[in-house]
């Protein structure tokens, strides 16, 4: 069964979108796109290089990352809901030393 891909929060959606449209190219838009809407038939692609289980959890509002996956130089940060079958996505960042801090 596939995963609903989903963001915790209106606001939390709106920052995504608004960092996303700051990424160039746009070809790197379209990448982390496709590895969003993956994640829906495999919310852990264990095996894949840009795949990796967060070793502290990361706490976002009521939610926590425990899941990153690598898409260049950016971070996707997410969590997996396996009861109601729901990947929320809680965070997207340039890989820097805030990355993993909230």
């Amino acid at each position: 069964m596939k995963y609903q891909v989903r963001f915790p929060g209106h606001s939390i959606e709106k920052k995504f979108e608004k960092f996303l449209l700051k990424i160039h190219p746009v070809s790197l838009q379209e990448e982390i796109m496709q590895d969003l809407s993956k994640l829906a038939d495999n919310p852990r692609p264990y095996g894949e290089k840009a795949f990796k289980k967060l070793k502290l959890p990361i706490q976002f509002y009521q939610y926590v990352a425990q899941y990153r996956i690598r898409i260049g130089d950016y971070r996707m940060l997410y969590d997996v809901d396996d009861e109601k079958k729901i990947v929320w996505i809680l965070a997207l960042r340039r890989r820097s030393e805030k990355t993993y801090r909230t």
